[in-house]
């Protein structure tokens, strides 16, 4: 059903990787090679946040400031009654992508370290944290998502109405919240201090 988000899910990941790999084939300058991975890798994590997540899977993940300077992580996750066939598909691939390349550049990190490239390991840092960043947003997304779910319809059935407007409602544990807007996501979120 997506598949201009499921090819840019991979185009920019894979290509980052390629890139690493190869690039001393193609240009001799360490500057080059540097800012074109690093540019890719960051593609890649704005895309992944933004678009593909929520367009792959219906999960979306997001840090807002409050008045107070307390820093909220929100965590989406958009209930689906029923998945189709292309969805499982896209959401497969989604998944598979998402935790394949930290791992690869985990091994990338190891290499780099063992052959004593020391000029590479910044890059291979920042693609471990951006993939690794992503894929901890959505793994608490997924997770978070299911364990509010059921709270959620167990409240929803034993009300009569359900309400029209987006409403707060608190976790009992400290510092969490979730919200459930009309279109049916349901937003969960940790606080805590910069």
């Amino acid at each position: 059903r997506h598949p201009l988000a499921t090819f840019f899910h991979l185009f920019f990941r894979v290509s980052a990787i390629v890139t690493y790999l190869f690039c001393d084939w193609f240009s001799n300058s360490f500057v080059a090679c540097f800012v074109t991975i690093l540019l890719l890798l960051s593609f890649d994590f704005w895309s992944v946040k933004n678009v593909t997540g929520r367009l792959l899977v219906g999960l979306r993940w997001w840090n807002q400031i409050d008045e107070d300077g307390k820093s909220h992580w929100v965590f989406e996750a958009k209930r689906v009654p029923a998945i189709a066939a292309s969805t499982e598909a896209e959401a497969r691939i989604f998944w598979l992508g998402l935790i394949i390349c930290p791992v690869i550049w985990t091994m990338f990190f190891f290499s780099t370290l063992f052959s004593l490239k020391l000029k590479w390991l910044a890059l291979v840092i920042a693609g471990i944290s951006l993939q690794t960043a992503n894929l901890y947003g959505y793994i608490h997304c997924k997770l978070g998502g299911q364990k509010n779910i059921s709270r959620v319809t167990s409240r929803l059935f034993g009300t009569t109405d359900v309400p029209k407007k987006k409403h707060v409602c608190s976790v009992p544990s400290a510092g969490q919240s979730r919200r459930i807007s009309e279109d049916g996501t349901e937003e969960h979120g940790k606080t805590g201090t910069r």
